[in-house]
């Protein structure tokens, strides 16, 4: 089985010091954001590498097995290679089956590097399934709300920032700085092709803004105006 044999070569590549990385850098202890995940230590390039070899070849039966893994770095393999068989062209069965395991989505590398290109493409063109978007934003699962403002990318890519700034707008209250940063990355997304934009909700909504999603967002003003956003002179 495929399944296996994928495991087994992503162990291969696992290292104690990446483990011990890995754990650190995932907030892994009591009561952190990552308290519920295993890793084992394979780098990224190696995930991806990994799922390059195999997505042509394994089915969805088999990806079941590692898409539900305990393990990140195997989930995070699986959802890899789910976008390379989206991006070769199983668009709307790759779509719904993702949607399907979304549960299996639940740390913030998972989200960034899967959903934009899944989610967040698959809704751009098939905009009547936007409303999935709004609801995962008012969801109490912080993974879901990430991966609704982290699935705009694919519509700012496209000069349309509409559903970014919604979101935004609706997670400005949230708790999490891991919300807060994605909210940020994404203004700054946008900030790269339309300035004026992303200055205007910036001041309309400065009073409610986190301290961490101001500075991601400004993060490409010119040092003096960056500094009158951070204190709030317009």
């Amino acid at each position: 089985m495929h399944a296996n044999i994928i495991i087994d070569e992503l162990k291969s590549f696992a290292t104690e010091d990446r483990r011990k990385t890995n754990e650190w850098f995932f907030k892994t202890g009591p009561g952190e954001y990552s308290d519920h995940d295993q890793f084992i230590g394979v780098r990224m390039p190696q995930i991806r590498g990994v799922a390059k070899k195999y997505f042509k070849v394994i089915k969805f039966n088999e990806i079941n097995r590692l898409i539900s893994h305990p393990v990140h770095e195997i989930r995070h393999c699986a959802l890899i290679i789910l976008v390379n068989k989206y991006q070769s062209g199983n668009k709307e069965e790759v779509f719904n089956y993702y949607l399907n395991n979304l549960g299996s989505v639940n740390n913030w590398d998972l989200v960034d590097t899967t959903s934009p290109h899944i989610i967040g493409n698959f809704i751009f063109t098939h905009q009547e399934k936007i409303s999935l978007l709004y609801e995962w934003a008012n969801s109490n699962n912080l993974w879901e709300r990430r991966i609704a403002i982290v699935s705009t990318f694919a519509f700012i890519r496209h000069g349309e920032f509409t559903p970014t700034l919604k979101i935004s707008k609706l997670l400005l209250n949230d708790q999490q700085d891991l919300i807060h940063k994605a909210v940020g990355w994404m203004l700054r997304e946008v900030y790269k092709k339309d300035e004026a934009v992303v200055k205007l909700f910036l001041r309309e909504n400065y009073a409610q803004l986190p301290r961490t999603t101001l500075r991601y967002a400004i993060e490409r003003m010119q040092e003096d105006e960056r500094q009158r956003y951070l204190k709030g002179i317009f």
